[in-house]
């Protein structure tokens, strides 16, 4: 059976020796809404949703039914999930993007004059704020293409009913080459830790456990896919709304300081290993990200099966053909796969260099284009077409059938803007993709890793994996 909703829940429990949390018996249940609106290509690429959600506007929702503190979100192509807060006061309201994978607030500032994107979002605005307190510090945010610029300012923030005082934020001035004008939201909460927190500020859910301001050192994320539902989903600061899933919780522990990251399992093609996280992957749990990004070993066999169009690597086919026997030989006699690249020419001894900032700059900068490796090109596409014919091995394929299998692969490499078509008319027959987290199994159907975008009479689909490559010992990172 396939899940409707998909609710990911973050306990608060950890790293946190140094801090004394209160708690409040008057924590309340916080929620933010989620709205959806029709998919179309035109509004992929650069539309805006400008109306609000308020309570009042939420059909159906039992505002007593918890104790905890809600906000409800909009869901913006559902790619994009955000809702509403406020700063300031009187409160200036601003839409931005509950994101695990930075630490960060930051909404555009009205001394932003020199950027369009200003102008077609929220601005805050210092002088009418009877609580602001003046930093001034300057800072820079590194997003994906480019950077955003800006300074440090305090004041009051409320999310839902809860109201952290004197939070410290950023202002931005200026967008770089990020471009903000395209996007649905106006600016982005980080819930992530704050040792990955630009300047070091305190986010804003410290703040709230650290003040007693919530009672259970939870929060919890549900998304609604449905779009027959205007509710898009919602954020639970202090708890868990039961009304959005069955059954019982999987908690793994977090395996690495500063990020949400946790252990990964293998993953499954319909019932086959995909073969590169059969010993373990890391994995970040990433809210503002809107696709899944993995390896990109695994990313193009799972393109294949689905049908996903990728790109041609005539470099990828040479070395199937060039290098393809003696490969297939090394692995029949038994020779560590780690090491046969090195033993053809193709990579250095040495390995993969060790990058100490990878996770950094592929999660925080949310950049999901090319690899992060230093070795070279042949060297990189070697060590997949090791991996590809390991796995078609241990399914018992003869050569001849490994070789066609893997000179495909060559031909279904993901595509670097992460965009890959699919046939919409084929989905019923695409397969399960599994993910292992916790030695459990989590099972995708197509009809929840397909996105489907409506343009004028016709339905346009893509998949949602894009590829990402991190070497060892950081990766590899889903």
């Amino acid at each position: 059976m396939g899940f409707k909703y998909l609710l990911v829940v973050m306990c608060v429990l950890v790293w946190f020796g140094s801090l004394s949390f209160a708690t409040s018996n008057n924590g309340g249940l916080m929620r933010i809404g989620l709205k959806r609106r029709i998919l179309d290509l035109q509004s992929l690429k650069a539309a805006r949703i400008k109306e609000t959600v308020h309570h009042k506007d939420l059909g159906g929702v039992n505002e007593n039914c918890c104790d905890e503190d809600i906000v409800y979100l909009k869901n913006y192509l559902d790619a994009q999930y955000f809702g509403e807060i406020s700063i300031g006061s009187p409160p200036q309201y601003f839409n931005v993007v509950f994101d695990t994978g930075s630490s960060n607030l930051w909404v555009p500032s009205s001394k932003c004059i020199f950027s369009i994107a200003c102008y077609l979002h929220s601005k805050y605005r210092s002088k009418i704020s009877s609580t602001y307190t003046e930093i001034g510090i300057p800072c820079k945010i590194p997003y994906g293409q480019g950077s955003i610029f800006g300074f440090f300012s305090q004041d009051n923030v409320q999310v839902g009913d809860i109201i952290i005082k004197d939070q410290e934020f950023a202002e931005i001035t200026r967008e770089g080459s990020l471009a903000l004008a395209a996007l649905p939201f106006d600016g982005i909460l980080g819930l992530g830790f704050q040792d990955t927190s630009v300047g070091k500020v305190t986010p804003v859910w410290y703040n709230m456990l650290e003040r007693g301001l919530i009672s259970h050192k939870i929060f919890s994320l549900w998304l609604n896919q449905d779009p027959s539902e205007e509710m898009g989903g919602e954020i639970v600061f202090g708890g868990i709304d039961y009304r959005h899933f069955r059954g019982d919780h999987t908690y793994v522990p977090l395996s690495k300081k500063g990020y949400w990251q946790i252990d990964l399992g293998d993953i499954l093609l319909a019932n086959n290993s995909t073969g590169l996280c059969e010993g373990g992957c890391a994995a970040v749990v990433d809210s503002g990200t809107s696709l899944i990004a993995g390896p990109t070993s695994v990313v193009t066999q799972i393109n294949h099966a689905i049908g996903a169009e990728g790109y041609v690597s005539f470099e990828c086919k040479s070395i199937v053909h060039n290098y393809g026997d003696s490969i297939w030989e090394s692995l029949i006699t038994g020779l560590n796969p780690d090491i046969i690249c090195s033993d053809i020419g193709l990579c250095s001894n040495i390995g993969f260099n060790i990058m100490d900032d990878v996770i950094e700059t592929v999660v925080h900068n949310k950049s999901w284009n090319g690899s992060q490796t230093r070795e070279s090109p042949f060297c990189s596409f070697c060590n997949m077409i090791v991996l590809w014919i390991q796995v078609q091995l241990k399914q018992s394929n003869v050569k001849e059938k490994v070789f066609k299998y893997v000179d495909e692969l060559c031909e279904k490499l993901p595509n670097p803007p992460g965009q890959s078509f699919i046939n919409c008319k084929t989905i019923a027959t695409m397969p399960h993709i599994t993910f292992t987290i916790g030695n459990k199994s989590f099972p995708l159907s197509p009809e929840q890793y397909v996105l489907r975008v409506e343009e004028g009479c016709s339905t346009v689909c893509y998949g949602s994996f894009v590829a990402i490559d991190v070497p060892p010992p950081q990766g590899p990172l889903w």
